[in-house]
């Protein structure tokens, strides 16, 4: 999954991201665009229980960036597709 990903968007990246608030990044692509990010609608609709613990402000800030996208967990847990964050 992870090598389609980084081959998907291949133009448009991640940069970098930062913690505002609650559940809110803001987010730096490669293109120049910045945004913050309200993740609560993206968090509310997780399924799995054992994502649910992102709920969790401590552990939703336990973001970071892999191959131009954001992710949370060892083996990328939650991941938010380009064409998302940038519509969001």
């Amino acid at each position: 999954m992870r090598e389609l990903l980084k081959k998907s968007n291949k133009s448009i990246a991640v940069s970098s991201a930062k913690y505002l608030f609650e559940y809110t990044l803001q987010i730096t692509f490669n293109n120049g665009v910045i945004k913050n990010i309200d993740f609560t609608p993206f968090l509310n609709e997780i399924s799995v229980p054992e994502y649910k613990k992102y709920l969790l402000i401590e552990e939703f800030k336990k973001f970071k960036i892999e191959g131009g996208n954001i992710v949370w967990g060892e083996d990328w847990d939650l991941i938010y597709s380009i064409d998302t964050l940038l519509n969001a």
